[in-house]
């Protein structure tokens, strides 16, 4: 059966929209902390356009429920609005199964000292999938990983 959910994380962070952004968009600055915490990193690839692919493939640690499984994210970028929105489809295989497709968008506004992202993230979990909760978890972790490689 599939499980249908949307949730939105808002965070602050005490830098400028468009560094913000930058982190977002840049291939090798997105890379840096969107694989900074991953083991088993095989590929990290992103052609920042609309219609433009993202790709991830990674193996999970050996201290994981899942030691070396594979993991795949595949993504086509479908919106971009600099400096204010990336709008993504994204489908993720585990082990070789499809487990999940997502549409997952950045906005972001200026927020006082800082700028505010929103991230929306909506998908449909398929058979042996993760699940809303565990999915919410690593994104909650990213975007520390973000936050983090932001300060540096």
């Amino acid at each position: 059966m599939t499980v249908h959910d949307t949730f939105v994380i808002e965070r602050h962070f005490p830098h400028s929209r468009d560094r913000l952004y930058r982190a977002l968009s840049d291939p090798e600055l997105k890379a840096r902390w969107y694989s900074a915490e991953r083991t088993g990193v095989m590929k990290f690839e992103m052609d920042f356009r609309p219609g433009g692919l993202e790709r991830q493939h990674y193996t999970l640690g050996e201290d994981t429920p899942f030691p070396g499984a594979v993991i795949v994210n595949e993504g086509r970028i479908e919106d971009i609005r600099e400096g204010e929105r990336i709008v993504v489809s994204s489908s993720t295989d585990f082990a070789g199964n499809r487990i999940s497709t997502a549409l997952i968008t950045y906005d972001l506004s200026d927020n006082g000292d800082g700028c505010k992202l929103t991230l929306t993230h909506q998908a449909a979990f398929y058979e042996n999938a993760d699940g809303p909760q565990m999915r919410r978890g690593g994104w909650e972790t990213l975007l520390d990983v973000l936050e983090r490689s932001l300060a540096s």
